[in-house]
């Protein structure tokens, strides 16, 4: 199976790297070399052990590696309707990103006079070299999963964000991914967010897919959060079963660094997400969170380590998944407290329900401790609807099925809370409440704003 992904390597190399920066194209070879050793993951290795990844890469994708332009505008296509939600739109359609006009605005304009950079990885690695060698594969290791040394084999262009010290981004930076094709694609895409000390930005990543084909995007995002600095990252799936999304976030904190992570899986065929936090600097705060629904044969597995790698850092975990029918889900969330870490707090818990017979929930929660004078705990519970709850709801006059789906709203609750902005808390929670009910979202804009 990996053969057809190394004979389009040593075939296309030349051609993939005439289209890359030279930036992107450094580190190209040594991904392929060490994907070629490792080969893709199978069950008997422990981070995989409920995920076969071996055959979401089975099908013959194809790759745009010519750099085709995509026929399709996707700003005439969505339309953000998201009440009092106003941001700045930015798209990658497959693997490139959406280059126009309109990706500038006066409003972005005031904030380029103040050094803040976003668009075209590909763009501003030609532009800014310097720059993008300076962070770029520094966070994310192509030897720790062969999906991101594939990544970095094919990706030619991404999104790219650069704030400068003590720079805010007042509007949230909205990333949609689209694929777009009429046969099987293949898509890899990479991101590098970069904020210098005391800056700070929000991103909201969104996922559509505009025809009923099998798509696989396979997308890594590295983050570098400076001292002082405040970043929020928000991710929503919410497609059809024949999408694949796997998707490996690397973040870097500094000193008084603050991070969120609120990943939402609503509807997809597979998706595998990978997180890797390491705390650098003293009194970082990290928090983690994540939801999924999933029914039919759907399969959804987030796997997270957080590295205390210095004193006096917190972090907190939470994950909930709800599982109907056939479905899946993983959750492996591991933190590991460094000799040096003393005085770290770290909380990790996993909840889920599991509505049919046939739906199967594995959860591993761990701990790896090396350092004294700490607070640490996990846990993990999976069960059903609670009965009496239940029966309570009914007793007041709630027919079974509404009494059903408020129980599992309010389940999804602490999650959703952790979303920092008004607008897009209440709107995925009217998403999340019309998935509960057995509905497809159906938007004309991006996938994160339903109208």
């Amino acid at each position: 199976m990996e053969q057809q992904y190394i004979d389009i390597y040593n075939q296309y190399s030349a051609v993939i790297k005439q289209h890359g920066a030279k930036a992107l194209n450094e580190k190209r070879d040594a991904a392929f070399l060490a994907f070629r050793q490792m080969g893709f993951p199978t069950r008997k290795s422990e981070n995989y052990r409920y995920t076969d990844l071996r055959e979401r890469f089975a099908p013959d994708y194809g790759l745009n590696l010519n750099r085709l332009e995509s026929p399709i505008d996707p700003y005439k296509t969505f339309q953000c309707d998201v009440p009092d939600m106003n941001s700045h739109l930015y798209f990658v359609v497959n693997d490139s990103f959406y280059q126009t006009g309109k990706n500038s605005n006066p409003e972005l304009e005031k904030l380029t006079e103040k050094g803040v950079l976003a668009g075209s990885l590909k763009k501003y690695a030609e532009s800014h070299p310097q720059l993008i060698t300076a962070f770029l594969g520094k966070s994310s290791d192509c030897e720790w999963d062969s999906t991101v040394a594939l990544n970095e084999m094919f990706a030619q262009d991404g999104f790219f964000l650069y704030v400068p010290e003590n720079v805010i981004i007042e509007k949230p930076i909205q990333l949609i991914n689209v694929m777009q094709a009429n046969a099987p694609l293949m898509a890899n895409s990479r991101n590098l967010i970069i904020l210098g000390k005391g800056a700070k930005a929000k991103v909201l990543v969104c996922a559509h897919a505009l025809n009923p084909v099998q798509f696989l995007s396979n997308r890594v995002t590295e983050v570098f959060v400076g001292e002082n600095a405040v970043y929020e990252h928000y991710k929503l799936e919410s497609t059809h079963n024949r999408m694949t999304n796997i998707g490996s976030l690397f973040i870097e904190q500094e000193t008084s660094s603050n991070v969120l992570v609120n990943e939402i899986t609503l509807q997809n065929g597979f998706t595998r997400n990978n997180i890797r936090v390491n705390l650098n600097g003293e009194h970082g705060e990290t928090l983690l969170c994540g939801m999924a629904v999933g029914d039919k044969k759907q399969h959804i597995d987030n796997n997270t380590v957080v590295n205390h790698l210095t004193a006096n850092c917190k972090s907190k975990e939470l994950y909930k998944y709800i599982l109907d029918d056939c479905a899946t889900g993983v959750f492996s969330g591991k933190v590991l407290v460094a000799k040096n870490a003393r005085k770290t707090a770290a909380f990790q818990n996993n909840k889920n329900i599991c509505l049919s017979a046939d739906a199967k929930m594995y959860s591993k929660p761990q701990l790896e401790i090396y350092a004294d004078d700490v607070k640490c705990s996990h846990g993990a519970t999976t069960g059903q609807i609670d009965e009496n709850a239940l029966f309570y709801l009914r007793s007041r006059g709630i027919s079974e099925k509404e009494a059903r789906m408020l129980l599992m709203l309010a389940f999804t609750n602490d999650v959703i809370e952790n979303i920092r902005m008004d607008a897009l808390r209440d709107r995925i929670r009217h998403l999340t409440e019309n998935r509960l009910r057995g509905e497809m979202p159906k938007c004309a804009g991006c996938v994160i704003c339903r109208t």
